[in-house]
């Protein structure tokens, strides 16, 4: 009985989150209360549950919302400093055609180096102060979550499941580069242009406020302030390859040395730069965003832990088609969150011998399958705004509407996804024989 009726809820409550503007209830109190929902009913009604089960769930997400609050108070103290001028001054042009294809191309490679979640953080920041006009920056932003998606897969640090493939042994630096590049390339590509034809004329940029809180600030401050904040987003990944610890302590040894710097750089005039100390910026902070990502993660936790997610990879399985089987699993991740179903696919299939067992060479490091479920689990979030870390950010932060999104954006993300899985299996199949 708790089975299904905990499928019920999820579905209820997504059907709530995907209607907030109808139905005017924030999305963040509706994730909260699924989340509590569908651990109880698994609680009440389904068997018993050690605490130590619920903690190493909550420990998981906490890794990320850790994350996130890091990543958006680095990116906002850069912000409030003016330093992001540093790359607003060097794109000159307002036509919306080339500043559509600028953005996402340096998105694409951005996620790459940093991951998608924080270069889409960076990039709406960005695009704020490229575009003044609200609806005109959301297609932009639409498009910052599809590249930063398809930069992230292609990359063994720039999407967090490509991380736990790599860190598990199943696909190698250099592979995962070879195989899903152009299969990502194209998925960012076909709806780039699709979305590119429909834009005509130029934006507006914001008026700069002479008052504003960057230009309180020197050249040198926003300098030091721009080359710390980035660097220490760009140190995040080689911080946990050195260490082994998760991401979101490197952000947080950023966030540290940030604050730290800017309180000795605005000691002497406290009160003309307390709106620039990070305490302030931390009170100003999308908080419900965070809470939507606490509720939605906790919730699909649930879903893994009664076991709805191994009864789908299994149910995959019978299919047979490895191709196929990543296909759904990648239209699956933008419903539900890609670490699950990817850590349920890695339990369905252990690495293969290939000496001992050679039809299974797909399963072998670096095989088909691992390299496809990396392009197909990276780029799928991509259809729904809520499928994805980058597209849950760039929702809170933008405050974009998910009808909305669905609307204008999920059909071309669809079609750039199918694109590229098209893309995959030709390569795969016929060119690289792997």
């Amino acid at each position: 009985m708790y089975f299904t009726l905990m499928i019920v809820i999820f579905i209820l409550g997504y059907a709530c989150i995907a209607l907030e503007h109808p139905l005017k209830v924030n999305k963040s109190a509706t994730a909260l209360l699924l989340a509590v929902f569908m651990w109880s009913i698994y609680a009440l009604l389904g068997p018993h549950i050690d605490s130590e089960h619920l903690i190493v769930h909550l420990g998981e997400t906490s890794e990320i919302l850790f994350f996130l609050l890091g990543a958006m108070t680095i990116v906002e103290t850069v912000d409030k400093h003016g330093g992001f001028a540093i790359i607003t001054d060097k794109i000159k042009t307002t036509n919306k055609r080339k500043l559509l294809w600028v953005i996402a191309i340096l998105t694409f490679f951005m996620s790459a180096v940093l991951d998608n979640l924080t270069t889409s953080i960076v990039m709406v920041a960005l695009l704020r102060k490229l575009i003044s006009d609200k609806k005109e920056r959301w297609f932009f932003a639409g498009m910052v979550i599809l590249a930063a998606n398809a930069g992230g897969a292609w990359s063994p640090i720039g999407d967090v499941t490509t991380i736990m493939l790599w860190i598990k042994g199943n696909i190698t630096a250099s592979m995962i580069i070879k195989e899903t590049f152009v299969p990502s390339l194209v998925s960012m590509l076909v709806p780039l242009i699709i979305i590119s034809l429909t834009m005509k004329g130029n934006v507006e940029r914001p008026v700069v406020n002479e008052k504003s809180e960057g230009m309180l600030t020197s050249n040198l401050q926003r300098n030091i302030v721009f080359f710390i904040g980035v660097g220490s987003l760009l140190f995040t990944p080689i911080f946990k390859t050195i260490t082994h610890l998760p991401p979101y302590l490197g952000i947080l040894l950023g966030l540290g040395t940030l604050w730290v710097v800017t309180e000795i750089m605005h000691k002497n005039n406290s009160t003309k730069y307390s709106r620039l100390n990070v305490s302030s910026i931390l009170q100003k902070v999308d908080t419900p965003s965070v809470l939507f990502f606490l509720g939605i993660l906790m919730a699909v936790a649930a879903l893994q832990e009664a076991g709805h997610l191994k009864l789908l990879a299994e149910n995959l399985d019978k299919i047979g088609n490895i191709y196929i089987i990543n296909i759904i699993i990648g239209m699956l991740s933008s419903i539900v969150d890609n670490v699950p179903l990817v850590a349920a696919a890695m339990g369905m299939y252990p690495i293969a011998d290939v000496a001992a067992n050679p039809e299974l060479v797909h399963f072998a490091v670096d095989g088909a399958f691992w390299e496809m479920l990396a392009y197909c689990a990276g780029t799928g979030g991509s259809i729904l705004i809520i499928g994805s870390a980058a597209g849950v950010a760039v929702m809170g932060m933008e405050k974009i509407d998910f009808i909305w999104y669905l609307k204008k954006i999920s059909i071309w993300a669809l079609v750039g996804y199918l694109a590229g899985a098209g893309t995959f299996y030709l390569l795969s199949h016929y060119i690289l024989h792997t």
